[in-house]
């Protein structure tokens, strides 16, 4: 199951620097605050899905061989630059669940600074009805989750079309599946079997640049529909 990007015909030409550009920085994250490291992480799934698309533009994913059947270098790829590109995918993939982990414990960090301050036990003691005199304190932000997925097709008249599902979608939450845990889509597949008849939320991204959409859909997979399979749709991992 793959998830495209727009191809660009220059994307071939793209070549990633092989140096300890963004690793230095991903490993500088002392003293960030929650915000800035949310940032770092945007920044690092921006470089990631740039570097996808060079991969695609080879037409390889992490998985290809790139040697031939009698084990000698592909002529029709630059292995040299797809080996980089995977290397630095592997590098920022590490950092990611790093910077991640370190998300995680922030927030909880946060949440626990906030339960133990005076304005959190006044508001304990505070009737419901009674307005606060404080200001609401700042909401806890959210890691935007992780593209993993793509929308390849989707059948008319399927479950997947019903849904509002559309070719190129981009899959950011499958019910409890996201780019962390859907281990090539298995996952997908597991909660797909697991919830025939039941509506299964799911957060795609549509479109690009400015004009992108992100939506929640819901999408109830079954079978009988009249096609192939319980969604009607091809999914492929990013």
């Amino acid at each position: 199951m793959t998830m495209g990007l727009p191809m660009d015909p220059n994307l071939a030409d793209i070549h990633v620097p092989s140096g300890p550009t963004s690793v230095s920085q991903a490993r500088s994250y002392e003293g960030l605050t929650l915000q800035q490291l949310v940032t770092r992480k945007d920044n690092l799934e921006a470089e990631l899905k740039a570097l996808g698309a060079v991969l695609d533009s080879h037409g390889v994913t992490m998985q290809t061989s790139l040697t031939t059947f009698d084990g000698f270098p592909r002529s029709d790829i630059d292995v040299a630059q797809v080996r980089v590109t995977r290397a630095r995918i592997i590098t920022l993939r590490n950092d990611w669940k790093d910077l991640m982990d370190r998300i995680e414990k922030g927030l909880h960090e946060h949440h626990a600074k906030y339960q133990a301050s005076d304005e959190y036990k006044q508001s304990l003691l505070r009737p419901r009805d009674e307005p606060s005199s404080t200001p609401t304190p700042q909401r806890e932000p959210s890691a935007p989750e992780t593209p993993f997925a793509k929308v390849n097709s989707v059948e008319p008249n399927s479950p997947a079309n019903e849904a509002g599902l559309k070719a190129g979608d981009v899959i950011r939450r499958f019910g409890d599946v996201i780019w962390s845990n859907h281990e090539r889509l298995r996952k997908v597949g597991e909660t797909v079997g697991q919830n025939l008849g039941r509506t299964i939320k799911v957060a795609v991204s549509r479109g690009s640049g400015a004009d992108t959409q992100e939506l929640e859909l819901s999408l109830t997979p079954r079978q009988n529909w009249g096609g192939r399979g319980t969604l009607g749709c091809h999914i492929v991992p990013i």
